[in-house]
């Protein structure tokens, strides 16, 4: 038997993983306007969350083969979803869908599944870093210039926010050369490499190349000859921590699950709070611009921020059918425009 969700205009929206840290900011974002149905592994961790905001909790552990049922407006998926059992569930049943939580690999897998099963209804890929707001404000900056060539995008990874232990799941491929676009010509660099210094609100943080979404779609959405990303961390021990791992080694001999923790200790401690930013620099026909995303409350609202966005635009009624990646959304400086509603800042240089 296979999971069966069949679409209901006057349903519940479906977020995975709707208790975790990341899902737990969204559903706080989307209860007011929308009827919500949480779901995960343990249900009963998401029964006061769910009490809070109105909404219902069920279990659906996408390890478990148990199928599924329920009827529902839309499906957000803030998990990890290996045998795309959420995607293939909301495809096949025309049901709006949105994902926030992919790594490129995953993302192209995703594209291609999708593509395959015609969708009837959008399928929002929205997984480039923050829920794919850096796309947005990208895309945002490169129609102000009437176009981009580059597109570089720096991290600043607060290492005092609350996080989940998805939010260092990047850890786990730093050991991993990945493609990139560089000139025009594909190129496969290393983690961590190429750093560079670059200045955020209040600080100046090094940073090196990490695989994000956005390096993926950026050429083929926003036409970007280069698109890099990197990341650099808000405590510069935590920096050379990581730089000292990634030249003995360790992201390579250690890759197995034996080497998790240690792995994912060097960064993962998560604190009270911290700050979210993020760099986006574009160079296009009309000169270079650049913008600093400031997220007070955290990466993991400023996640659920681009997952509430991208909810928003595929019930929208002009919401086309078919696989999208935020950056290529109608009226990218509208949506810039409405982050401040959620409390995020978009500083211009």
């Amino acid at each position: 038997m296979t999971d069966s969700l069949q679409y209901s205009a006057d349903g519940p929206i479906l977020v995975a993983g709707g208790y975790g840290t990341v899902g737990s900011a969204l559903t706080a974002l989307l209860a007011p306007d929308f009827p919500l149905l949480l779901t995960g592994r343990t249900p009963e961790r998401g029964n006061e969350l769910a009490s809070r905001h109105g909404a219902s909790v069920r279990r659906w552990d996408l390890l478990d083969p148990t199928p599924f049922d329920a009827s529902v407006r839309a499906v957000v998926s803030t998990v990890n979803d290996p045998h795309d059992r959420v995607l293939s569930a909301a495809v096949e049943a025309g049901i709006p869908y949105v994902d926030i939580t992919r790594w490129t690999s995953r993302v192209a897998r995703a594209a291609t599944l999708a593509g395959q099963k015609s969708p009837s209804a959008p399928v929002y890929l929205s997984s480039g870093w923050m829920g794919g707001v850096t796309n947005i404000v990208a895309a945002a900056l490169a129609e102000e210039l009437g176009g981009a060539s580059t597109i570089d995008v720096s991290i600043r990874y607060d290492v005092n926010d609350i996080a989940g232990l998805d939010s260092v799941d990047f850890i786990d491929r730093l050991g991993q050369d990945f493609e990139v676009m560089q000139q025009g010509n594909p190129i496969t660099v290393s983690p961590l490499t190429d750093t560079r210094w670059v200045d955020f609100p209040g600080s100046r943080t090094k940073v090196g190349r990490i695989d994000t979404p956005e390096q993926f779609t950026f050429p083929m959405t926003l036409g970007a000859e280069t698109a890099s990303t990197r990341i650099g961390f808000s405590s510069h021990a935590s920096t050379t921590a990581l730089l000292a791992a990634k030249k003995v080694g360790l992201f390579r001999w250690g890759r197995g699950d034996r080497f998790t923790p240690l792995r994912r200790g060097l960064l993962y401690s998560p604190g009270k709070g911290g700050s979210a930013q993020v760099r986006i620099d574009v160079t296009g026909p009309s000169g270079t611009t650049s913008a600093t995303i400031v997220d007070p409350q955290g990466q993991a609202h400023l996640t659920a921020v681009g997952g509430a966005l991208a909810v928003r635009q595929a019930l929208a009624d002009d919401a086309q059918p078919g696989v999208t990646f935020p950056e290529s959304l109608p009226n990218p400086r509208r949506t810039v425009s409405e982050l401040e509603s959620f409390g995020v800042a978009v500083l211009r240089a």
